[in-house]
């Protein structure tokens, strides 16, 4: 097991390349300075929009992608001019890149056979990660005999067997149904504890992310946007753009204007609490995006903070989650906004309600910049 440790990794793509550009790194055309540490052990978690360099960040450390710029290490070594193949690093890809024409313990043993393991030990060692991932009555099957599910197992065997270095998981769930999604989400959770390898994972499920990592981090065009392990993430985000990407259903971003130690949202009156007024200092007239989670959000049918129209309403069984609007003249332009109350309290669609805002768990973020002002 090792650390990994990325100082300034940058990694672009056609002209860029070829150095005709030094700007900062578009959507999807690379990444820029990506600087972080993944101590021995831990289980580190890349998150983003799709095209924000996730993959080739997991590539970049693969040595699937060299680095234009920037040191890369793999505990004390530095292997920017190491080939993939002696990074003692192994990769677990969404399509699971099984060989089709082979059975489940000869993919599993494929990675020792490499090495030149004894074919003692080469045996030991299947059976044994077989047992752990629960897939030892399917040794003599191929991959075309199995379940999604069960390619996947093997795919995380194959990869376990090996014993590396580094665990690399490039969204290796994405491709299996919602139930076993969630089954699989614990299974390797479970596994990581129990073998304890140095693990990164890139995903753009939120969900996968807030469960799974003992670090988050939040990538956007190419760049880090935030670090930190999930509690902080979801409760102290530094941007908008963290907020509403980390959190289901996400949060609500009201747009407003400030005036007289209020907030106007779009014709209605929000009042800013006072010790909000001394950290943000606001100017009359100065616009601003709220935050407020759907969870800090109470639904009342007749009095509240702010008026909404309810739009759709979707049952989850102990919960209701309540999608509405807000203003609801149909001349001016609506704010949609989303909350969650009890099965009992359930509005109808087209119903006029208010809802209760938590202020102590507002958010404010700069307009232009999408920086967190206050949290």
């Amino acid at each position: 097991m090792a650390t990994v440790r990325l100082e300034g990794i940058t990694r672009q793509f056609g002209s860029a390349a070829l150095g005709r550009t030094t700007t900062r790194v578009a959507p999807s055309a690379g990444i820029a300075d990506i600087t972080f540490e993944v101590p021995d052990g831990e289980f580190w978690v890349l998150v983003g929009p799709s095209g924000c360099g996730k993959s080739t960040i997991l590539r970049t450390i693969a040595g699937l992608e060299k680095a234009t710029s920037g040191a890369l290490y793999i505990g004390d070594r530095c292997v920017n001019e190491i080939p993939a193949r002696q990074r003692d690093v192994a990769m677990v890809f969404q399509n699971y890149a099984l060989y089709p024409h082979m059975t489940v313990a000869d993919n599993l043993a494929f990675g020792l056979q490499m090495r030149r393991v004894e074919v003692q030990k080469r045996q030991e060692r299947i059976a044994e990660v077989a047992k752990m991932l629960a897939i030892d009555h399917l040794l003599d099957r191929k991959p075309g005999q199995l379940s999604g599910g069960q390619q996947q197992r093997v795919a995380l065997g194959r990869a376990i067997a090996r014993q590396p270095q580094v665990f690399l998981l490039d969204e290796p769930l994405s491709n299996l149904d919602a139930q076993l999604r969630d089954e699989t989400r614990a299974e390797l959770k479970r596994l990581h504890q129990q073998v304890g390898i140095t693990t990164i994972y890139v995903t753009h499920d939120q969900v996968e992310a807030m469960t799974l990592a003992d670090q988050i981090v939040v990538l956007d065009q190419g760049r880090i946007q935030q670090i930190g392990d999930p509690q902080t993430i979801y409760t102290r985000p530094s941007s908008r753009m963290i907020a509403t990407f980390l959190g289901s259903p996400p949060m609500n971003v009201l747009r407003s204007v400030y005036d007289d130690a209020a907030f106007q949202v779009y014709g209605q009156r929000l009042p800013c609490p006072e010790p909000l007024q001394a950290k943000l200092q606001p100017i009359a007239g100065q616009p601003y995006d709220l935050g407020i989670r759907p969870e800090h959000l109470q639904f009342g049918a007749k009095s509240g903070h702010l008026q909404v129209e309810i739009s759709v309403v979707e049952p989850l069984g102990r919960e209701v989650l309540v999608r509405a609007q807000l203003p609801t003249d149909l001349s001016a332009q609506t704010q949609d906004i989303a909350f969650q109350c009890r099965p009992d309290q359930c509005p109808r669609v087209g119903d006029r309600a208010y809802v209760t805002l938590d202020l102590d768990q507002l958010f404010v973020f700069d307009v232009e910049t999408g920086k967190t002002l206050v949290q």
